[in-house]
């Protein structure tokens, strides 16, 4: 945003402000609804002022103005803005999402939004009522909150439609069955297909304790905000950000991988699963490319670690802040030297899980540090170590937050877990926590967070939580209660008439079978004149 171009520079004479697009990358690109539709628009601009001379402008950075860019009788673009669609988008056919450059276009004084920031209409002096700028950007922060939220149930969607297919397709006898007489085996029995959609499965419900976690912090923070209290902004903007690219491409990768598990089917129109996919796969790449979001995560985890590892009195670290203290607690043990002997019982406790998660968290950050700080590595060269970092923070977050939800006495009324269901989540919060220690056991090693002998038998450990958690699945994504019009699958059906619905949609409802075509390419009719059938 520091590097848009558009320019909106105050008319002292003419009392408005004049908008411009100096270069053709100065221009708007992907607003929704700004193709065809907008009337207005929330425009963000270099607010270009006199100083105090009233000789010389100069640039206060982005600011944001309510503009009104087409006619709202005739809907044509006002006089000086160049506006429209641009063309087909993956995924946002139904969307018209639009350009728009200006030229010298006069926008009056009441158009700036001023709630934080003011422009005297008689001097164009600039004050500000922010005690941070940042509060500025507090809307961005709910944008990446509600994608959070949003990421769950896409998942579970398509988690759904997987679990409920895999369970009534069956497939292949048990080879180890002497006769060979035995029924088919249900598709979701293999491990194979198993390891592929079972802790998605356990994921789902990973991103939603986090999910209801993050937006009520984001409602408490923002009423704090309102007070004058901005302490906590700067965390919130940070996990948020770590949060919406790490669990994006949860969801994003999610949705294909229970695609490909359906098999054949899975390329139909019918999975339902097509659809979803082309609409959620832009979510990695707005608000923030998921490779690069990350990045402010990780400025301000390094800045936290420095904090710590900086500080001269103890005491002044005394913090309820979880990341502060983890910090500390890695630093402590890094100092006494740490060893195999250290690591935590994973296997037997699950508190020991959210305090793995919270030293490797520890460990990538100390070496972040150490690597920007203490030996001034280029921030560009450590760009993929910084993104790992984001992840690693924002897993621990994930599993803390399941962890905190199955073991609270007394949650919100909206969140009591059922005891009958608690032991079910139980196994999905250990099944998604290992599955992902296991995918990045290298971490966990060189943390000390996990030691070698129990990462090389949490292969068998994951199997034998897929094998408890099987039995339960269909009554897991039933839990969700998504509706069949919703799921748009014959697949995921929650009656499981699969192959009934297949065949209608095949048979009554295309309509390309209701049609005979002409087989003479060179009439002038592609179809067949059913007169003469």
């Amino acid at each position: 945003m520091r590097g848009l171009e558009l320019q909106a520079t105050w008319d002292n004479e003419g009392k408005h402000f004049i908008f411009h697009s100096p270069t053709l990358t100065a221009s708007k690109w992907w607003n929704g609804s700004l193709g065809r539709t907008a009337t207005h628009s929330i425009v963000v601009a270099q607010l270009i002022l006199p100083d105090e001379s009233g000789k010389v402008l100069k640039n206060h950075g982005p600011h944001p103005f309510i503009i009104r860019v087409r006619d709202e009788k005739t809907h044509q673009p006002l006089a000086g803005i160049v506006v429209g669609d641009i063309g087909p988008k993956y995924g946002y056919s139904s969307m018209d999402n639009g350009y728009m450059l200006f030229n010298r276009f006069h926008v009056p004084h009441s158009a700036f939004l001023s709630r934080y920031f003011q422009v005297d209409r008689t001097s164009g002096m600039y004050t500000s009522t922010a005690q941070n700028p940042a509060v500025v950007y507090g809307s961005l922060t709910n944008i990446r909150v509600n994608i959070v939220l949003h990421a769950r149930l896409v998942l579970a969607r398509a988690v759904t439609v997987a679990v409920r297919y895999l369970t009534i397709r069956r497939q292949f006898r048990d080879r180890d069955d002497p006769g060979g007489s035995g029924p088919e085996r249900a598709v979701l029995d293999y491990p194979t297909v198993q390891i592929r959609v079972l802790p998605l499965l356990a994921t789902t419900f990973a991103l939603h304790y986090t999910g209801r976690v993050v937006g009520q912090r984001y409602k408490d923070i923002r009423e704090n905000i309102e007070k004058g209290d901005l302490s906590e902004l700067a965390e919130l903007h940070a996990t948020s950000s770590g949060l919406k690219s790490l669990c994006t491409t949860l969801a994003a990768d999610g949705i294909e991988t229970c695609r490909r598990a359906l098999g054949g089917h899975g390329f139909g129109g019918g999975s339902g699963l097509i659809q979803l996919n082309a609409d959620y796969l832009s979510k990695p790449t707005v608000e923030g490319d998921n490779a690069m979001i990350t990045q402010q995560t990780a400025a301000y985890i390094v800045k936290k670690m420095q904090a710590i590892a900086e500080a001269v009195d103890d005491k002044a670290l005394t913090s309820s802040n979880a990341i502060d203290r983890s910090f500390k607690e890695h630093l402590t043990a890094t100092k006494a030297g740490l060893s195999e002997q250290d690591t935590f019982s994973i296997l037997a406790d699950d508190g020991a899980i959210v305090h793995a998660f919270e030293r490797r968290a520890a460990h990538l950050s100390l070496q972040a540090y150490q690597a920007r700080i203490v030996k001034k590595k280029p921030w560009t060269n450590l760009l993929i170590q910084l993104h790992a970092l984001s992840n690693a923070h924002s897993q621990a977050i994930l599993v803390r937050n399941f962890h905190v939800a199955l073991c609270a006495s007394s949650p919100p009324a909206n969140d009591v877990i059922p005891s009958a269901a608690k032991s079910v989540l139980s196994i999905c919060f250990r099944l998604f926590a290992l599955h992902t220690i296991n995918t990045h056991a290298r971490d966990f090693s060189a943390s000390m967070a996990v030691s070698s002998a129990v990462l090389d038998s949490l292969p068998d450990h994951v199997l034998e939580l897929m094998d408890q958690l099987q039995p339960h699945a269909v009554a897991l994504v039933d839990a969700w209660s998504i509706p069949d019009y919703l799921l748009d699958s014959a697949l995921g059906r929650s009656d499981g008439r699969v192959y009934e619905d297949l065949f209608n949609r095949a048979h009554r409802l295309n309509p390309l079978n209701k049609e005979t075509f002409n087989p003479y390419y060179w009439d002038k009719n592609i179809y067949m004149d059913k007169s003469k059938l």
